[in-house]
This record gives structure tokens, sequence and C-alpha cells, in this order.
């Protein structure tokens, strides 16, 4: 019997000793859990620092667009427009079924034939992949808004002298493109109006007159 009692684990040792072992192994444990704990916390707060710098970006954006006045505004050709489709919704379509703007065209609705290019401060977009929320507090041109019939733009004028339009379906982005082409290229060559123009189609096959119109609306014809 004394082998048995010999031979097994005696355990922990208890007595004071053990509880002040024990003791101090919890407070070991403890210090550790402190420290996860203090971890977790400075996580914590990094990522609501974080998620405060999105909302608050993303509130900035929403208010430049108008969001928070329940809509969105938009200044085209000089005049603030209110916009009651969906802020996704192409620029495109706002401007012709909202707006009564026939001058841009829904040509491929791929940004790939120019025929719904407007500009956005001075620059020419491609209207259709456009989402009108990105037009908020920018200027947004149409072929309406560079000339009148009353008072035409020279860009306008030299179409018409050069009888550059066939069917007329690509003119209203060729001419917004060449508008702002021309005032970075005020005196351009036939291969720089040709560049400027390559991503713009005319299936009427009027290039040459509409390279002849760039020209003479620079000067140089």
């Amino acid at each position: 019997m004394d082998n048995g009692e010999s031979g097994s684990d005696p355990g922990p040792e208890e007595g004071p000793e053990g509880v002040a072992a024990g003791d101090g192994g919890g407070g070991a444990a403890g210090g550790g859990g402190g420290a996860v704990r203090s971890r977790r916390a400075a996580i914590g707060l990094g990522a609501t620092a974080a998620a405060v710098v999105v909302v608050g970006g993303g509130a900035a954006l929403a208010a430049r667009a108008g969001l928070f006045g329940g809509g969105l505004t938009i200044r085209v050709n000089g005049e603030d427009r209110r916009v009651a489709a969906d802020p996704s919704t192409p620029l495109l379509y706002v401007l012709r079924s909202e707006m009564g703007l026939k001058g841009p065209k829904f040509g491929c609705g791929l940004s790939e034939c120019g025929a719904c290019t407007v500009q956005l401060d001075g620059r020419p977009v491609r209207a259709c992949v456009t989402p009108v929320s990105s037009a908020a507090g920018r200027a947004v041109t149409t072929l309406e808004g560079l000339g009148s019939a009353a008072h035409p733009h020279p860009l306008q004028t030299a179409f018409i002298r050069q009888q550059a339009a066939q069917c007329g379906y690509c003119i209203s982005g060729m001419i917004l493109e060449s508008e702002a082409f021309l005032r970075s290229t005020p005196r351009p060559s036939d291969a720089q109006i040709k560049s400027a123009l390559a991503g713009h189609l005319c299936r009427c096959g009027t290039h040459y007159r509409i390279v002849r119109a760039v020209k003479q609306a620079a000067g140089v014809v």
C-alpha cells in the first residue's frame, strides 16, 4: 500500500505557499490579459478613427453633390438644374430625358463612339458612362451651351460652312471635343486634329470636311 501511495502524483502543493504561487501565476496571467485588452482597445480606436475619416469623406462628397438636400443639383450651360434621377444614372440620360438637351447623343453606351461627349469643367467626357453625381460642383457644357442659332460658336459656323455634317449624329461630340482641343492647340496640323478626334466615329464618312471645319475655326484654312 505504501508503494501505491509513494507512486501517486502528489499534485500541486497546498498551503500558504501554494496559494501564493497560484496568486502569483494569476497575476502574471492578469498582466498578459491587460496587455491584450490594451492592444484590442488601440485597434478599436484606430478602426473608429478610420471609419470617421471614411464617413466624413463620404459626407463631404454627398454634401457637394447636394444629396443632403433631398436631391442632386448640377450646373448645366451656366444654369443650376435639379436632378430627379438616381445619382448613379448616366449623365447623358439626365441631360436628354430630364433637361431636354438633344445635343449629346446615345451611340454605343460604352464610351467607344464619342457621340455623347460633353464637357466637365472644360474637359471632354463621355456622358454615357459618367454618373450624374460626378457632375456635382462642376460646369457641364453641351452643344446648346457652346453657342446658339443667333450667336453660333466659331466651330459651329465652320462646321456649317464646310458642310461637315451628313446625318449629324456625331457632330455634337465632334464639336465639343474640338473646342477643348483648340484651347490647348490653337494652330493645329491635320495630323493633330485627326489624333484629337480619333475616338469619334463618323459613319457617314465626312472626316475630311470635319478636319477642314476645325482648321477653319482655328484660322489655319
